[in-house]
């Protein structure tokens, strides 16, 4: 199974705290690690529909391999974008499209910790870069 090695070191991390309160406050962390995004990409472009707070993904394709960057409004969001880019930055575009992204969201326990909205928006996101990379291969 393909897995970046930040999405792994990602996952270890995770399984060593036991209460979801503690695993809330290292992704939350983790948003706060992601670079600066471009202001100016904050439109509707790289606005993701279907979440509940406002989120951007960039993507540059232009080496062969996803290069994105991404932002929210909500430190959660943050957080939850900063495990998502852990799983696809660096990919090829074929690698993102096969790469096992609910396998991930089980084992990180994800989508049975947060709210449907939340869900919505994670599965949202993820959407949006499969998209970028069909676009990228086309």
């Amino acid at each position: 199974m393909l897995i970046t090695e930040r999405a792994q070191a990602i996952e270890d991390d995770l399984s060593f705290f036991d209460a979801w309160e503690d695993k809330y406050r290292y992704i939350i962390d983790l948003g706060k690690t992601l670079p600066e995004f471009d202001s100016s990409k904050r439109d509707d472009e790289h606005l993701v529909r279907g979440c509940q707070s406002q989120v951007w993904i960039d993507a540059d394709v232009g080496s062969g391999t996803l290069n994105l960057s991404v932002d929210s409004d909500a430190f959660i969001v943050k957080g939850l974008l900063a495990v998502v880019l852990a799983a696809y930055q660096g990919l090829t575009p074929k690698a993102a499209l096969e790469f096992d992204v609910d396998g991930y969201f089980n084992r990180l326990e994800l989508i049975t910790h947060l709210s449907p909205t939340r869900g919505n928006g994670l599965r949202a996101m993820v959407s949006k870069i499969r998209d970028i990379a069909v676009s990228a291969l086309s």
